[in-house]
């Protein structure tokens, strides 16, 4: 049985008590559940006022008196009006804050019998929030004996409705989880802020899968690490981060690598192998590229999810782990699914919680505020500030925002240029020059990769239906997606494809237009867009 701490208050009427024999005679719940035998208390941190000080050493003797094994915590936490809920809510979110928890080995209760009605309100929305990470304690005299010393003790879920005043600082909360999501970058793009803010509800309410889509660099690992870091501030999962790039896993060496294998199980297996899915435990384990996965892993995958349990390479007893799956890609699954890629029911399960992320082609304006914090991030990597002269600040944005930038890597083109740029600057003052330069670089990078690659048309059509298309169609439609992949919606794009015909035409739906172009293929805007290098990883 694990270690068990309980935090709660100093009833400064029920705890209270005269000295001497007859003061056993009364029920006093601080005291009182330190007295179960079903209940072993191992330390008690009680909270108490500066003017009920006496009484909580008092209640601390009695205590170990009853209970010598129970360690008490005395901890001073001043209120100026005990009945204000701003007050109470603020300082004991702090001192949640504050508290070392250790969820991993010890188990915790928080009592909720004494203290001002507005102090237990506040403790249940804290524990419900998991800021408390433990489950509430109520403790009542017992019938047969009301005025005995020894309570009747029940652990308990409260349904009380919330205060607008709670409310508010809950919303604050909300809005740092989703900053931090977004490593505290003021991004401006609103459908990608909304997104967001829908993934930090989405991470401190839930355990389920999670998946999420985009092309390579669109910032899936970052994301998926960031809703770690978040679920592990919040005390919901205590384990490793474990990240695993599908495309890297091949042949039997996938097993292996992901549910672990016994010694002797193949030749070359000396020793045990505990696996990643393992090493999860209790943590998070985000498959990125998941789509890369056959299928007997894709299976194996499923049931681990389902019901926690597996089977290592070569042994006969099943192995378990407890983790959070987070799953991203660059395909679009539900194609998959259709050509027999990938597993319908993994995808289903998998399909609760979708989150497409945008390239950096689609959220312009957020190329900004992301400048900046590439500029910080390398000052903190190579411990020098660099930073622009107004004139080339304004140079590289112009072109950065514009429909000449591909940005065909995303976020991983952006942060190498502002790495290259900042390296060049041996001054600290990225010049115009040296921007210049940088936007030369970025359009011979991106003039090399201005088709899609014909094994991009292979994965977009399917190796035969690519195979059939004429050469004519085969490079239209490879300089179709390469327009799309660079534009920020499907009426951009269409807009740039037919600008020439524009002024001829009584209707410019050209978003319908290049709609229409793509179904002759099969495809339609999220396959162009969001499928990228297969074997590469997000950013």
């Amino acid at each position: 049985m694990r270690p068990l701490t309980v935090i709660g208050f100093i009833g400064s009427t029920l705890d209270a008590s005269k000295f001497g024999p007859t003061r056993w005679n009364k029920w006093r719940p601080s005291v009182g559940l330190c007295m179960h035998e079903d209940l072993r208390v191992d330390r008690f941190v009680l909270l108490y006022g500066a003017k009920h000080k006496q009484l909580a050493l008092h209640v601390m003797g009695d205590i170990a008196t009853v209970s010598p094994e129970t360690k008490v915590d005395l901890r001073l936490l001043e209120f100026h009006d005990p009945w204000d809920f701003e007050e109470v809510y603020g300082k004991l979110l702090d001192f949640s804050r504050a508290f070392p928890f250790d969820t991993e080995h010890q188990d915790y209760l928080i009592h909720i019998t004494t203290g001002t009605h507005v102090i237990q309100i506040c403790l249940f929305l804290l524990t419900e929030a998991r800021f408390l990470p433990g489950r509430l304690l109520q403790t009542q005299p017992r019938q047969s004996q009301p005025d005995g010393g020894q309570s009747g003790w029940s652990v308990i879920d409260l349904d009380l409705s919330r205060y607008d005043s709670i409310a508010t600082r809950f919303a604050v909360a909300a809005a740092e989880g989703s900053s931090f999501l977004k490593s505290g970058i003021d991004t401006r793009n609103s459908a990608f802020n909304r997104m967001i803010d829908e993934i930090e509800q989405v991470a401190v309410r839930s355990r389920a899968a999670l998946l999420l889509m985009g092309p390579t660099g669109a910032g899936k690992s970052k994301l998926a690490r960031r809703i770690y870091e978040l679920k592990r501030l919040k005390h919901q999962v205590s384990g490793p981060f474990v990240e695993v790039n599908c495309a890297t896993l091949r042949g039997d060496g996938a097993m292996s690598a992901l549910f672990g294998h016994r010694k002797g199980a193949f030749t070359g297996a000396v020793t045990d192998r505990p696996g990643l899915l393992r090493s999860a435990d209790k943590g998070v384990l985000f498959l990125d590229e998941i789509g890369e996965l056959g299928i007997d892993e894709q299976a194996m995958i499923l049931r681990a999810v389902e019901d926690k349990t597996f089977l290592p390479v070569g042994s006969d007893k099943e192995a378990s782990s407890d983790f959070q799956l987070i799953a991203g890609t660059n395909r679009d699954l539900g194609r998959e699914v259709a050509a027999g890629r990938f597993r319908d029911d993994l995808y289903a399960r998998m399909n609760l919680w979708t989150f497409a992320l945008p390239g950096l082609a689609e959220r312009r304006e957020d190329i900004e505020p992301n400048l900046d914090y590439e500029l910080d991030r390398y000052a903190e990597r190579e411990g020098a500030r660099v930073t622009f002269n107004k004139e080339a600040r304004a140079r590289y944005l112009a072109f950065a925002t514009s429909s000449d930038a591909v940005w065909s890597g995303n976020f991983r083109d952006l942060a190498a240029s502002i790495t290259r740029m900042a390296t060049l600057a041996l001054s600290g003052r990225i010049d115009t020059g040296t921007v210049e330069a940088e936007i030369a670089r970025l359009r011979r990078l991106w003039s090399n990769t201005s088709l899609a690659a014909p094994d991009d048309l292979d994965r977009l059509l399917g190796p035969e239906a690519a195979e059939a298309l004429d050469l004519v169609d085969r490079v239209q439609l490879a300089e179709v997606v390469r327009i799309c992949r660079k534009s920020r919606s499907l009426s951009d794009a269409g807009r740039t494809l037919y600008s020439a015909s524009r002024s001829r035409r009584l209707s410019t739906n050209d978003a319908d237009r290049l709609r229409k172009y793509l179904q002759r293929f099969g495809l339609d805007w999220t396959s162009v867009t969001f499928l990228g290098d297969p074997g590469a990883s997000g950013r």
